[in-house]
């Protein structure tokens, strides 16, 4: 239940989202019935034309161009198996050819489980009477972000619940904190933002504090399943006010936004149809389309028993198929995979979905870093983490399987933003400064947080053969990162290109 507080601001702000909702000026890109109507169209595609969409991809990922919604249809009906394995192989080679063989990593920090929403999948939905309820003071934050940094994070992604007490004040109140905590040469350099659609003024309040990506899920682009899942009543149930969340923040200035869907809300080969219009619609209005892409899947979540009894729950070799195709259809996007997968599936997801960035050391809980010993804390949690194991531990994988863990904000930093970004990635080119800078902040953990283990590996094999590449591939800045390396030894920090 919520308090009289709450209450009055969900129904003024419910009110001011129907009226937007009356004078909204772009036009619904998502028709259902045309999306089924390309799957249909699209059933049992020769070889022939599947082999000629995955080249049609390879030459895309020089090019800056997308896939079509058709070509997209092609690869999701695709049932041959060595298909699929070229597939897959394509998906690895475009994600190294447009950011090389790197895992950028990060950590999301949950400020809020406050929310005025009752999403039928959620764990912070408001009917959830057994969840702990909290939005981070201050203090807490600092001590959020001290314990953070203290493992060697240097990027987040803030998430919030919807509701007066995480509004759009207090989350730059928050990310301010975050940015202003340090602890010795631990900072969060770059903070990004997944939280609830918002108004074009509080989108300008956001952007002034310097954040890096806004994310906005739109959860499911089916209109029907969207209805269902967010129910009447609450500030989700306006499917046009969320899918144009994103439209909004770009047109007062927030060049770098995310997409996402939670697969197995609906069926997954809609949803990715979806994703591709909304990726089309953002670059065909702005000239500049999503930075990354996001694709969560239904994990357990405290009285969300939708959750785990959704009939259209994602199988494990079907989701490894959407990372894939997402990488094919969107070559350039930055392909975001989270901890609620296991390790096994993260690790083949890397290989086969040519994933780029990936959080580790990851806790769900609001609070949930200060108390990191607890693996789980159902009574604070979004929803179940399947991959619990620490930073340090995830890194050293990444070692063993020759990637390059990297902590790298400098795009940033730098104003490699938006319309400054998308050439880079467009044309295969910003691999060269993700590997340097990906170097430079890994010597940065190796040097301030790695365990032994990750140590040895670290100075003796990644950082060896990344160099080489360097060497190899950018010759004019190989001396630059070797001088900057002998910088950080003698405890200079934060050097980038």
């Amino acid at each position: 239940m919520l308090d009289a507080k709450a209450d009055l601001w969900r129904d003024k702000r419910r009110n001011e989202i129907i009226e937007w909702d009356k004078n909204n000026k772009w036009q619904d890109f998502i028709d259902d019935g045309k999306i089924w109507s390309i799957l249909r169209e699209r059933k049992k595609p020769e070889a022939s034309e599947v082999i000629e969409i995955i080249e049609k991809a390879r030459s895309n990922t020089t090019q800056g161009t997308m896939l079509s919604p058709d070509e997209v249809a092609v690869l999701i009906n695709t049932e041959d198996p060595e298909l699929w394995d070229r597939i897959y192989e394509t998906a690895d080679w475009i994600k190294q050819t447009v950011y090389g063989n790197r895992i950028v990593l990060f950590a999301p920090l949950y400020l809020s489980n406050t929310c005025v929403n009752n999403c039928a999948y959620c764990g912070f939905r408001q009917a959830n009477k057994e969840l702990e309820r909290k939005a981070l003071n201050h203090n807490e934050v600092e001590a959020e972000v001290n314990a953070l940094v203290n493992v060697g994070h240097k990027r987040l992604i803030a998430v919030y619940g919807e509701h007066p007490d995480s509004d759009a004040e207090y989350i730059c109140k928050t990310v301010k904190k975050i940015y202003t905590t340090r602890m010795g040469f631990g900072e969060i350099r770059r903070c990004n933002i997944n939280a609830a659609p918002m108004f074009n003024e509080e989108y300008r309040n956001i952007k002034q504090i310097g954040i890096g990506t806004y994310q906005i899920f739109q959860e499911t682009y089916h209109h029907d399943t969207y209805r269902q899942v967010h129910p009447a009543g609450t500030l989700k149930e306006s499917y046009l006010w969320r899918l144009f969340g994103l439209h909004r923040a770009m047109e007062v200035g927030i060049d770098d936004v995310g997409l996402g869907v939670l697969f197995g809300l609906y069926d997954w080969r809609f949803e990715l149809i979806g994703l591709l219009q909304h990726a089309k619609a953002l670059e065909n209005e702005f000239g500049v389309g999503p930075h990354t892409i996001s694709y969560p899947r239904l994990v357990y979540a405290e009285n969300a028993p939708l959750a785990t009894r959704s009939k259209y729950l994602v199988s494990d070799d079907d989701f490894i198929k959407i990372v894939a195709i997402i990488r094919l259809m969107c070559p350039y996007t930055g392909s975001i995979l989270t901890a609620r997968e296991a390790y096994p599936i993260r690790r083949r997801a890397i290989k086969q979905g040519g994933v780029s960035q990936m959080d580790a050391g990851t806790r769900v809980g609001v609070g949930g870093y200060a108390e990191m010993e607890k693996e789980h804390l159902p009574h604070k949690e979004q929803f179940y983490v399947k991959d619990s194991q620490s930073l340090d531990d995830f890194i050293y994988h990444l070692c063993e399987d020759g990637y390059l863990p990297s902590f790298c904000t400098a795009g940033y930093r730098e104003g490699r933003t938006g319309e400054n970004f998308m050439p880079l990635a467009k044309h295969a080119t910003v691999k060269n400064l993700c590997i340097a800078n990906g170097i430079l902040t890994f010597k940065e953990y190796v040097l301030d947080y790695a365990s032994d283990k990750v140590k040895k590996i670290g100075e003796n094999k990644t950082i060896p053969l990344f160099l080489d590449w360097i060497q190899t591939h950018v010759p004019a800045i190989y001396p630059h990162v070797r001088e900057y390396l002998k910088r950080e030894e003698n405890n200079t920090r934060d050097l980038h290109f």
